[in-house]
């Protein structure tokens, strides 16, 4: 029977702190279908220089986050006056008092929402007997448990084996093995733990590998529809934005749509015609959340390389959220850390069916961006404004042409229909009169056919 040595799942691990008197070690017990939902009690750390409010947004949306894992949340705890201890992050008061808290409760699993060093995590679980993982750790579970396609998966297993690495459990180190070499050089051998890291080393290498060739795919792709010239942007935005439903009510398309975090983890692409005749490439990317783990970023830049290789960006914002100005600027931030930054922003505030932000957080949102395009995507409200902003950032990328070419110039409409979108034609005894969005590249080219004003 196969071993877990790699990764142990936080949720498996708490069907074995509970069931074996708060000793936590690798099992091959998979945590049952039958033990109902496993409870939990969320943590948030508040320094004496910290923004309350801001301590308590995070932890909500950190509950969010955990009642998608399955979690069952029986309470939310805010440490206040918080002062750094390298041994459970808090001293030992707090540390007390927040073991005190879960006992009574009955919570099995403690989650902090900040992030805890391996030495930390093995601290509190020695000293508890309680589970305790971060938000990287909740974050990493939900991502595994939602890619679909072969370069997330990738990308959450690099990820996760990554996280997991410094974090393996000390549970073989009895079993030693000998690992070739002269006689002069044989010891005890490799403990397993010594093994387990090795393999895990091993298995991230291969993973690196393998996604460098999806890259490379990627590239391919992404240079063929270069060459057709067709514009292209980024849907981007913070986790639950409703990203994907505007790709779906502009493109007619079938993305998935839902009400929970991190819904959409692979980019889809889908081709939206404009009014004019010309078509504009949008692709929905994963959503961004405060504290990502940088873990992550890495391990999604492919993903997101999207933006990065986009014309321009379209930053979609739930404008009824309180939390907005916050979750542009994170939102804003990534971009920036994959040098995206610099691309033609196109701001998008959503859901302006809802009651709009009222006092100082109304003023935040409109300070932040005054010139946003306001929309509903569920009553489709604004979306003429929405459209003619996407039609003048795609302007840039072709020219609208009337040409007439004799028929003797086959090889010239030949690449006319390749590289253009041709949104009329009609075939004369003399020639082809056809109207074309021609790239701005080959507009010069295509000049000698330009029909005359009154054919």
């Amino acid at each position: 029977m196969e071993k877990h040595y790699l990764f142990v799942d936080f949720k498996e691990a708490l069907w074995k702190i509970k069931g074996n008197g708060g000793a936590y070690h690798l099992s091959e017990q998979p945590f049952p279908e039958n033990a109902g939902r496993p409870r939990a009690l969320l943590v948030g750390l508040c320094a004496r220089s910290d923004d309350e409010r801001k301590v308590n947004s995070l932890i909500d949306e950190l509950e969010q986050l955990v009642s998608n894992t399955g979690l069952d949340v029986v309470d939310k705890m805010i440490v206040r006056n918080f002062v750094y201890s390298p041994q459970y992050l808090v001293g030992k008061g707090k540390f007390e008092s927040i073991v005190s808290r879960a006992r009574t409760l009955g919570a099995e699993c403690i989650v902090f929402d900040n992030p805890l060093s391996p030495a930390q995590q093995r601290n509190w679980e020695s000293s508890s007997g309680l589970c305790a993982v971060d938000r990287q750790e909740i974050i990493l579970d939900i991502f595994a448990a939602r890619a679909q396609t072969k370069e997330a998966r990738l990308q959450v297993e690099l990820a996760r084996l990554e996280y997991s690495l410094p974090r393996l459990k000390r549970a073989w180190t009895h079993l030693d093995r000998q690992r070739g070499g002269g006689v002069t050089q044989r010891g005890g051998g490799e403990s397993q733990l010594e093994l387990d890291q090795r393999l895990v080393r091993l298995k991230i290498a291969r993973l690196k590998s393998r996604l460098e060739l999806v890259k490379n795919s990627r590239s391919m792709q992404r240079r063929r529809r270069e060459r057709s010239q067709t514009p292209s942007a980024a849907i981007v935005g913070y986790t639950n934005a409703g990203k994907s439903s505007l790709l779906n009510a502009l493109a007619e398309s079938d993305a998935l749509v839902a009400d929970k975090l991190f819904a959409t983890l692979d980019p889809t692409t889908r081709k939206f015609s404009l009014p004019s005749g010309g078509d504009l490439l949008l692709t929905d990317t994963v959503g961004f959340v405060r504290a990502l783990p940088h873990s992550l970023v890495d391990s999604f830049k492919s993903t997101l390389e999207e933006a990065l290789n986009a014309d321009f960006i379209v930053h979609v914002v739930d404008a009824s959220n309180p939390e907005a100005p916050d979750h542009m600027r994170t939102t804003l931030g990534v971009l920036k850390e994959l040098g995206a930054d610099s691309k033609p922003v196109l701001t998008v505030f959503n859901k302006c069916d809802l009651p709009p932000l009222e006092g100082a957080d109304g003023a935040a949102l409109n300070i932040a961006c005054p010139s946003a395009v306001r929309i509903s995507v569920k009553t489709r409200e604004g979306f003429g404004a929405l459209v003619s902003a996407l039609e003048d950032l795609s302007s840039g990328r072709s020219e609208a042409m009337e040409l007439f070419l004799p028929h003797k110039c086959h090889k010239e409409l030949s690449l006319l229909y390749r590289i253009s979108k041709v949104s009329e034609r009609k075939d004369r005894e003399d020639g082809v009169f056809v109207r074309a969005f021609v790239p701005k590249m080959y507009a010069a080219d295509f000049l000698p056919y330009k029909a005359p004003e009154k054919f």
